[in-house]
């Protein structure tokens, strides 16, 4: 019963401390994450990153384990995707670190297995410095000399890196400028530099604003108000025994303990002599860790120090006497540690039964020893108490094993000659997964009797794996005018390799633009090194190398493919400086003559180029337009050459960026005369023959002319035409004889004289000439026109029939103008030769004479029956008006 008993109670030992683990896997998984990320934000696919579908994670029984009492992360067994818990304040978990990491562990129960992870937690911008107080004051003397400096307190910034405090500012004043000094550590705090010297009579305050600005992006800043009291001389300063006082102190430390007492001496006397004592540039943790007596300058412990905490504090003792002269001593105090933390054990895994046949080695617990003290205090180590067929392993982290005592692994991988004892390698030895093998032979004797000993192999590296690139982030396309060092990718390195195997550089492929920044733990950042021009190259593919250090070295590559994003950053440019566009005058309306081109080496919406004209103040409308999207030019209404001769314009060409760029040319618009071409018509002559058949039959001719080679005349129309352009040398009067003929035997003739005025350019001077000449009186000269022709007819109608003449003529003509001689006006401009075709008609009624007219004529033409050499000149832009002799009537 007795051994029953204590049979009992070992089984209920090993029940209590044992925890089976299959496997522990010396893979890290290693993620980043942003603080103050949302809650249940996704961090990993755990199941994808281990290669393990979401089914065998909740088979398997895995979760997640952090480090520590808080719990950050959750694991999802139905996705296997690794969540935030709560939302993590990277400056309430690392408050002392730049770099925040967490540890935790995937543990898996079925089979046992292990897998460390860390997470880094990065720092963002949420935090903007801040200055212990809004506002200080500074008490300088009149007499302080150029170039004295007087520290300020420095902001805090609760963020990190770039994200941290870097710079400071000074708004704008006549007496200080601003400098940045070091502290113990490196860190900056302002200090003002006096540049004139003080007058205190002439301004008794200074006030000044010094503004703290991080580096985040949109930076934050924090302001204070510094205000300067000018006082009167002090010619002595206090001045401490020593610039730099170091202490140690134990940690928990009573309260009221002396640390070390600062003194300094003033030879001045009275007020100016007494010193008083308080803490500048001091952090808040430290103040409230220490407390000053302001008359002894005595440091005392006023908090709980705790080495695990901060390891050491750095203060800034300032001494002012009465008349406000000050100075500055530094206080270094070392936190002694002390052994005031027991190890503590934290049992990962128990497996509270296990086999009798359980094989050597097999893992029973998991557990882990952490001490927070450091040095010699922080270090453990573990033992099992008794003789118990039980081991520790020593694992990572201080972690350790419980297991069995020779593993089956090693049964696989070993063969043993049972009679010569040979050890023989059976299996595939693997580095990276065993690194030692622990074997444990036994001899036994044909009596039964035995004997053991222990046999350790040691598996040697070789280099069989290539380095692997894991892309952690990329930005596909990113803006030309991006500055140097910008990131465009983060990636990581990793050689399951050891030693130089493992060992791993890597290169960028190629003359390009880009660099490679190590960060840690092998993480590279791909960065700009260079500036881009998207309109030289678009795009780049890059070729990373990841090359080992082995001695046959391996290597592996990963491509990059990272677009560069258009910005507006060329102007439109015109094909000419000036465009110079000839025009005809008396062009017609919104005519196209020309077109003007500006292009944009921009892409897409930079790169669409819209026109437009640019009107001059003061200046009146211009006589041109511009189509805004292709630059073509029209003109708006006809132009003449006598008011204007040329004019210009200037014409902007703009893109469609934001803000959009421009760029301006002259566009010069020159007008050309228009002048008679070759065949112009000048005037047309109508002969009328009564006689029928081929005595009727009319041909025309030129008799006599001032130029014979200027005009010419229609054979059968009696049109005068232009024999050939006009041009300045002709001379400006011409006289031409018309001669028509009929076909009659013997043939009959008669002439027609035409003054023709050569006009350069258009004038209505000419026509206001023809215009106001004195009208016959109708009822005069018209009714003896009328009754000599009557006379005319009843004489010669039994006689003979010859051909009459009626002519064009402009517009206002008096109808007693003989046939026989008329002047024509030719002018340069083919619109002044229509407007000379105009005319008015004299109005002729029905009269006590005898003959008879209609108002509105019968047919297309009209005719008049008149004697020979008695004609009417007359003529229409639509009617052709003739004048001919039948029977004797009108």
């Amino acid at each position: 019963t007795g051994f029953s008993d204590t049979g009992r109670q070992k089984s209920l030992v090993l029940f209590v401390l044992c925890v089976c683990v299959c496997q522990s896997g010396a893979e890290t998984l290693r993620y980043s994450l942003a603080e103050e990320m949302e809650r249940d934000s996704f961090v990993a696919n755990i199941a994808k990153d281990l290669g393990v579908s979401p089914s065998q994670l909740a088979s398997r029984k895995a979760r997640v384990v952090s480090e520590g009492n808080e719990q950050y992360f959750r694991l999802n067994l139905n996705t296997g995707v690794l969540t935030v818990k709560e939302t993590l304040d990277r400056e309430v978990i690392c408050p002392q670190s730049d770099i925040c990491t967490l540890f935790f562990k995937i543990f898996f129960e079925n089979p046992v297995q292990l897998i460390r992870g860390e997470m880094e937690v990065r720092d963002v911008n949420d935090n903007s410095p801040v200055f212990p107080e809004k506002k200080m004051v500074l008490e300088i003397l009149e007499t302080a000399s150029p170039g004295s400096r007087f520290p300020l307190e420095r902001a805090r910034d609760k963020d990190v890196g770039s994200n941290g405090l870097q710079n400071y500012s000074l708004g704008s004043n006549s007496h200080f400028s601003l400098a940045l000094g070091t502290g113990k550590g490196g860190a900056k705090y302002p200090e003002l530099i006096l540049q004139r010297q003080l007058d205190r009579e002439q301004q008794r305050e200074v006030n000044l604003l010094l503004t703290a600005t991080d580096g985040g992006t949109p930076p934050k800043s924090g302001m204070a108000q510094v205000r300067i009291v000018v006082l009167d001389a002090n010619d002595n300063i206090p001045v401490f025994s020593r610039e730099v006082y170091e202490a140690r102190v134990a940690e928990n430390s009573p309260p009221e303990q002396l640390v070390v007492r600062v003194t300094a001496a003033d030879p001045d006397e009275g007020s100016y002599g007494r010193v008083r004592y308080a803490f500048t540039q001091t952090s808040e943790r430290s103040r409230q860790l220490f407390e000053l007596n302001a008359a002894t300058g005595e440091i005392r412990v006023s908090g709980n120090l705790d080495f695990e905490e901060v390891e050491s504090h750095e203060m800034v003792v300032k001494a002012t006497d009465g008349g406000g002269l000050s100075a500055h001593c530094k206080v270094h105090v070392e936190v002694l540690d002390m052994n005031d933390n027991a190890p503590e054990i934290a049992l990962t895994s128990l497996t509270a039964s296990i086999p009798e046949d359980a094989p050597p080695r097999t893992v029973v617990a998991l557990f882990s020893v952490r001490d927070r003290d450091s040095g010699d205090n922080g270090r453990t180590e573990c033992a099992i108490d008794g003789d118990l067929p039980f081991s520790l392993t020593p694992t990572f982290d201080n972690y350790y094993e419980l297991r069995t005592n020779t593993s089956e692994r090693s049964r696989q991988l070993f063969e043993l000659n049972a009679a010569t004892g040979e050890i023989r390698v059976s299996g595939n030895l693997d580095f990276e997964e065993t690194k030692k093998h622990k074997l444990v032979v036994r001899a036994t004797d044909g009596g039964g009797l035995s004997a053991h000993c222990k046999v350790h192999v040691e598996v040697l590296d070789v280099n069989d794996n290539a380095p692997e690139i894991v892309l952690t982030s990329l930005t596909a396309s990113i803006p030309e005018d991006a500055p140097p060092r910008t990131v465009v990718a983060l990636f990581s390195v990793r050689d399951r390799d050891s030693g130089d195997n493992g060992r791993t550089e890597c290169a960028i492929d190629g003359d390009l633009p880009f660099s490679l920044t190590p960060t840690f733990d092998n993480y590279y950042e791909l960065r700009t090194n260079a500036a881009l021009d998207r309109e030289r190259t678009a795009e780049y593919n890059i070729t990373i190398t990841a090359m080992d250090w082995g001695r046959s070295r391996l290597s592996s590559r990963e491509r990059i493919f990272v677009q560069i994003s258009d910005v507006n950053d060329n102007p439109p440019e015109f094909t000419q400086d000036v465009y110079t566009i000839s025009v005809k005058e008396n062009n017609t309306p919104m005519l196209r003559i020309g077109k003007v081109n500006a292009t944009d080496a921009d892409a897409g919406k930079n790169s669409r180029v819209s026109y437009a004209l640019v009107r001059e103040k003061g200046k009146e409308q211009t006589d041109v337009s511009i189509n805004s999207e292709n630059g073509d030019v029209y003109i708006l209404r006809p132009l003449d050459y006598e008011e204007v001769r040329a004019f210009e314009v200037t014409v902007r060409a703009a893109d469609g960026g934001s803000p959009a760029l421009s760029a301006e040319a002259l566009l010069r618009v020159l007008l050309a005369p228009r002048s008679a071409e070759p065949g112009a018509l000048v005037a047309k002559v109508v002969a009328v023959d009564a006689d029928a058949g081929q005595n009727a039959w009319l041909s025309y001719e030129l008799a006599k002319a001032t130029e014979p080679g200027l005009f010419r005349v229609g054979l059968h129309s009696g049109e005068v035409r232009t024999a050939r352009a006009v041009t300045e040398r002709d001379a400006p009067r011409h006289r031409l004889v018309v001669l028509v003929r009929d076909r009659g035997q013997p043939p009959r003739s008669a002439t027609a004289t035409l003054a023709i005025a050569l006009v350069d350019g258009f004038s209505e001077a000419h026509l206001r000439v023809s215009e106001e000449a004195p009208a016959a009186d109708p009822d005069g000269r018209l009714t003896l026109y009328l009754i000599i022709c009557l006379a005319c007819v009843s004489v010669l109608s039994g006689l003979y029939k010859a051909p009459s003449l009626s002519l064009p003529g402009p517009a206002g003509c008096s109808p007693t103008v003989p046939v026989s001689h008329f002047t024509v006006l030719c002018t340069y401009n083919e619109s002044y030769l229509r407007r000379l075709t105009s005319v008015c008609l004299n109005n002729m009624g029905e009269t006590n004479n005898g003959y008879r007219n209609s108002s509105s004529p019968p047919h297309s033409h009209i005719e008049y029956k008149l004697p020979l050499n008695v004609g009417l000149l007359v003529c229409d832009v639509h009617l052709e008006l003739h004048a001919s002799l039948h029977n004797g009537h009108i």
